[in-house]
């Protein structure tokens, strides 16, 4: 596999990069990973991996005594909500490391992502490329083509601006990130059976007393439904203060987790709300982030008829 190290996917007067690396098999992945943790060591640059977790240990062999120099994450618990990874992940790493140019390997899709996870991943990948637009940052995003579907891999092409595999690099000719952000901003389908409750300004406590209680009868652990109820408690103050004043509370049990959606008439116009540090959030969104961050998945649905965002904590 020959891959372009020193400064890869980069477009022309960016120093942002967002390659995707498409690869088969171990060897091919180590020949598109180590290359690109070695180049940025010796330019200097922090470099951060945040992987599934056997992957992690397949590159920490295959670096030898290298690897002390990296910052490693399991992407399956750091970016078990895909909603996360850019503030708590990206963000973060680059965020510690502001003045100078690092290097991120982010794989956030893998073979056992969900169908309900997977459209929170795709606009993921999408966002990436708002989020970092201008930075001096490179985030090589693996995937795995004989694992995953044509699907992901289409949606690859266009969340990436250059694509790597066994033939080099080239320019992404689908590269359309606004498209998949709004191709999986679809009505979210609906339950077969939930428990509902309607609330305004005044019924804030009621509803987080609502949700958490049946969170409990559903078998969410204690220290799960705490943090829950913090979710809600952000979710509604944001109906009810930039949601139209009111909104409604579903909550219901869902392939080994229990879920909670919060609706209401606002509409969110920021694709980047909740994805932001706190402090850098000029259009609001902290309310969000902090559901991202406590939360195991986030979907969101918005549009002019009002916005639904669902909140799964696993079982």
């Amino acid at each position: 596999m020959r891959v372009p190290c020193a400064h890869p996917g980069a477009p022309p007067g960016d120093p942002f990069a967002h390659p995707a690396l498409f690869y088969r098999g171990d060897e091919e992945y180590l020949a598109g990973t180590v290359p690109f943790i070695r180049a940025g060591h010796d330019a200097g640059e922090p470099v951060a991996v945040a992987v599934p977790g056997p992957r992690l240990e397949a590159l920490r062999a295959a670096l030898g005594a290298s690897a002390d120099r990296v910052s490693w994450l399991d992407m399956s618990e750091a970016g078990r909500n895909p909603g996360r990874i850019i503030p708590g992940v990206l963000r973060e790493f680059a965020d510690r490391h502001a003045a100078r140019r690092v290097r991120i390997i982010g794989e956030p899709i893998w073979a056992g992502r969900s169908d309900t996870e997977y459209p929170a991943c795709a606009q993921h990948e999408a966002l990436i490329n708002l989020a970092f637009e201008g930075r001096n940052v490179a985030i090589l995003c693996p995937y795995d083509v004989a694992a995953l579907s044509p699907v992901v891999i289409a949606d690859a092409h266009a969340t990436h601006p250059v694509v790597i595999d066994r033939d080099g690099e080239r320019a992404s000719g689908d590269y359309a990130p606004h498209r998949v952000i709004a191709a999986y901003n679809l009505p979210l389908p609906e339950p077969p059976l939930a428990y509902r409750m309607d609330f305004d300004l005044d019924g804030l406590l009621r509803v987080r007393d609502f949700a958490c209680g049946w969170a409990a009868r559903l078998g969410l652990a204690p220290r799960a439904v705490d943090d829950l109820e913090i979710a809600v408690n952000e979710l509604a103050s944001n109906s009810c203060l930039h949601g139209g004043g009111s909104g409604t509370v579903r909550v219901w049990a869902e392939d080994g987790s229990v879920v909670c959606e919060v609706r209401d008439a606002g509409t969110i116009t920021d694709p980047l709300a909740g994805r932001r540090p706190a402090n850098m959030s000029p259009h609001g969104g902290r309310g969000i982030l902090l559901v991202n961050h406590l939360a195991d998945l986030v979907r969101v649905h918005t549009g002019p008829a009002g916005t639904a965002i669902r909140v799964y904590m696993r079982l």
